[in-house]
């Protein structure tokens, strides 16, 4: 693969309980090209959110590299990382995350204006127009369901165009039916919008629509597998 657009070369977690040494991730090495969606596979426990969390940003290695569109984000500060995380990339968590106190508008433009963009607003409206919930722009997370709010939280990894979308577990706390409708948001959207997607399940049928799958187990790489779509 040349130049992909995120990489990491031998990444460890670990951390100590009551003096005993608790390994999360092994000796973890990837590469995932620009547009691809891919999926890290893995039973409950394998380490795959931690390695999501770590790819993206949102958590440091004990040891390791990474590197985003060609920049090793390894050792940032905490004020370095901020803005790359809120411009290269985009995360949508399984439980939501959404800011009670803020109204669905509000959480989506929420990362935009943090980065002062004055179309905030704009942007907003029409990415909750796209997905089916610009009527409910004035709804409190509380007022929507769990479809809505997922809805909500896809619109806000979006809005400030990112290169790459981390999605963790994101149909987790979804019914069946909900849980297809945010698959196929995300692809559509992923489509439309050429972004990388990285997202974590357990479910073999999103694994079966994802370009490659990496299973995960027990913190270490069991093997990567292409699909034929």
């Amino acid at each position: 693969m040349v130049d992909p657009i995120l990489a990491a070369d031998g990444l460890c977690k670990h951390y100590y309980l009551g003096g005993q040494k608790i390994t999360v991730l092994n000796d973890v090495s990837l590469a995932i090209g620009k547009g691809e969606f891919v999926v890290i596979a893995g039973d409950s426990g394998s380490g795959k959110t931690t390695l999501l969390s770590i790819l993206a940003g949102l958590d440091l290695p004990s040891s390791g590299r990474i590197t985003i569109a060609g920049r090793d984000i390894t050792g940032l500060t905490e004020d370095q990382l901020a803005p790359l995380r809120n411009g290269l990339t985009g995360f949508v968590f399984q439980a939501f995350h959404l800011i009670p106190s803020l109204n669905a508008l509000e959480n989506v433009m929420f990362p935009a204006e943090f980065k002062k963009d004055r179309e905030a607003r704009e942007k907003a409206e029409k990415l909750l127009d796209r997905v089916g919930l610009l009527p409910r722009r004035h709804n409190f997370p509380e007022q929507l369901s769990g479809g809505e709010q997922q809805r909500v939280a896809i619109c806000r990894a979006l809005i400030n165009g990112p290169e790459i979308v981390f999605a963790d577990e994101p149909t987790g706390n979804l019914d069946s039916r909900n849980s297809e409708g945010i698959i196929n948001l995300l692809l559509d959207l992923h489509d439309d919008h050429q972004t990388t997607l990285v997202m974590a399940t357990h479910s073999q049928t999103i694994a079966a629509r994802a370009d490659r799958v990496i299973r995960l187990h027990d913190g270490r790489i069991l093997g990567t597998e292409a699909n034929e779509l």
